[in-house]
């Protein structure tokens, strides 16, 4: 009797372990992959109250002081039913690099920085033709707009990449760090920023770069 409950407890053991006797060895968990980019999402204020888009015209350029004009523009009504006819998901990809070039044609890359999509609406459109492209300071933005902001962040070297992208026009907005070699005397954010469309499941290779000087 208990040579035949060792043989069944040995059996036990030999399918736990092996999983059965005879048969083939369980495959392991799959191995997660190194992701570089984290998964866009709308968001909520709270979830990325460290990224400043309440006053672009913080950043500075080399051409442009962002406290020189005086004044503050008051923001339009945050237009809320305009938002909500914007789609909340999509199957698009935008991808490139992010970087600063100086006089002599040299990149200066942005590495790991953060990186956002800004949906082209009549409130977003004040504050690129006034605020980035003016210079002219602006209020605190309407804490809503968060909620339709995509957010990812550049590599080592500067490459970044947004999925799952709905249909539309954005402004791609991100910040290079820069100092000495960009001839400020300590280091400066420059905001960059340009308009893109995508369209469906397109992939699109946009990079976002800035010339010194312009």
């Amino acid at each position: 009797m208990r040579e035949g409950l060792k043989v069944v407890s040995l059996f036990l053991a030999m399918f736990v372990l092996g999983g059965c006797v005879g048969g083939t060895k369980r495959p392991d968990a799959p191995i997660a992959k190194n992701v570089l980019w984290e998964e866009n999402k709308n968001v909520d204020a709270d979830e990325y109250e460290g990224v400043d888009v309440s006053d672009l015209s913080k950043d500075v350029s080399s051409t442009q002081d962002g406290g020189a004009q005086q004044g503050v523009l008051q923001r339009i009504a945050f237009p809320e039913a305009e938002y909500q006819l914007l789609p909340r998901s999509g199957k698009g990809t935008i991808q490139g690099s992010v970087y600063l070039q100086d006089v002599y044609g040299k990149k200066i890359m942005g590495n790991k920085t953060r990186l956002y999509l800004n949906p082209v609406t009549s409130y977003s459109s004040q504050w690129y033709e006034k605020s980035y492209l003016d210079g002219q300071k602006m209020g605190e933005a309407d804490t809503r707009l968060y909620n339709y902001l995509r957010f990812t962040a550049s590599d080592e070297n500067g490459a970044f990449a947004f999925y799952g992208v709905p249909s539309g026009k954005y402004y791609l907005i991100g910040t290079v760090i820069c100092g000495a070699e960009c001839g400020f005397d300590s280091d400066k954010n420059v905001r960059i920023a340009v308009e893109v469309e995508i369209e469906g499941n397109q992939i699109i290779a946009q990079d976002l770069g800035r010339a010194l000087g312009q």
